[in-house]
């Protein structure tokens, strides 16, 4: 492994180079979550940022006992990329963003049918399939920028000639309502591997965990039925959860919050929505725990925001990005603290990665359409 993997100290490491913007308070986190019972390894990636409590960009592996608030409360949340058969010369966004309309209320009836035909247990959550909440989630059309291996992407099905649609979405209120359960129940003290309250929980897990799946491709096929077009999945991958691992011979469970998995085929990794994404080959590794950052990574809080770019910006502009991507979001908070100013530059993200030896770059996909929320 390359310069990048920094050890801290027992047990507790970080993926980041000299220019990786990480705040100290997210750093004191990933060292009070390495305390905990049965802790035995965490690793923070170029994206950590604090959390509530616990810190966004990291992987934990416990032995004896796994934390359902580390996983915390969006359950699945993850990625799926899509190739789409929407032409990528010369795009119209006007059409393409009024077809859109909004996609914020449940899918009315004619969606029934396929909805239970992906096996989703019932949760009494279903009006919220289809719908991609708040917070950094988001739909975005992306159109390959550039090839770095091109054998790869061929093996993905992918070409310069159509868009993609990327989206990142979770569990929604279910996926809250099982964390609210287990904290209410237990605190932050985990739970006993193998007991009956453990077994329950990871019942729980794997039904959010449908959810998600389910709630991301009914998202994708919700959007591509408003514009007439076809498309198919590439990659679906989940962020946030907990699964059983050996590490070192030592059997146990590996925690990730908001990290992608560095086992499961190539990964994307997008940047803020005015910054570009990248598909990358992972070089899976112990030493980061079989994970990888998951995104850019905040670099300001969320109640910051408004305040430092409303003299600069109007809630019109931060609609239109440097790369020439409209943003739509009609919540005017949101869409400030959503702004790219808030996260840390993607390129160093990706840098770091590079630099540790645990990614080989495949592609840069640029910004043209991000979906946040829409009034109406």
């Amino acid at each position: 492994m390359g310069n990048c993997v920094q050890h801290l100290s027992e047990g507790v490491s970080i993926v980041a180079s000299d220019d990786t913007w990480i705040e100290g308070k997210a750093i004191q986190q990933l060292e009070t979550t390495a305390r905990l019972e049965g802790m035995h390894r965490v690793v923070g990636m170029p994206d950590l940022h604090p959390g509530r409590g616990y810190p966004v960009g990291a992987a934990f592996f416990s032995v004896g006992r796994l934390y359902p608030a580390l996983v915390g409360n969006d359950i699945g949340c993850g990625m799926a990329l899509w190739r789409t058969d929407i032409p990528a010369a010369k795009p119209r966004l006007d059409k393409l963003e009024k077809r859109l309309g909004s996609i914020d209320g449940p899918l009315n009836e004619s969606w029934r049918s396929y909805t239970e035909s992906l096996g989703v247990p019932h949760t009494g959550h279903e009006h919220a399939l289809g719908t991609i909440g708040g917070g950094n989630h988001f739909a975005e059309l992306q159109q390959l920028d550039e090839y770095h291996d091109e054998d790869a992407l061929l093996a993905l099905g992918l070409d310069r000639q159509h868009l993609l649609l990327l989206v990142h979405s979770g569990s929604r209120g279910l996926g809250e309502t099982i964390l609210r359960e287990q904290v209410d129940r237990f605190g932050h003290q985990g739970l006993l591997a193998d007991s009956a309250d453990c077994d329950a929980y990871l019942a729980r897990h794997a039904i959010a965990l449908s959810f998600a799946r389910a709630n991301r491709e009914l998202i994708a096929r919700r959007m591509l039925a408003r514009w007439q077009a076809e498309g198919e999945p590439v990659l679906d991958l989940n962020h946030n959860l907990v699964v059983p691992i050996t590490v070192s011979g030592v059997e146990g469970w590996l925690h990730r919050k908001g990290a992608a998995p560095a086992d499961q085929g190539v990964v994307i990794i997008p940047g803020s929505r005015g910054d570009y994404s990248y598909l990358v080959q992972p070089v899976a590794s112990e030493t980061s725990l079989w994970s990888l950052a998951h995104g850019a990574g905040r670099k300001w809080m969320r109640s910051e925001c408004r305040d430092r770019l409303s003299k600069r910006y109007t809630a019109a502009q931060l609609g239109r990005t440097a790369l020439g991507s409209r943003v739509i979001c009609d919540d005017r908070d949101l869409i400030f603290e959503e702004a790219p100013e808030a996260y840390k530059s993607i390129d160093t993200v990706i840098g770091a990665l590079q630099s540790a030896g645990l990614i080989r770059v495949v592609a840069r996909l640029k910004p043209l359409l991000t979906y946040k929320t829409r009034e109406g």
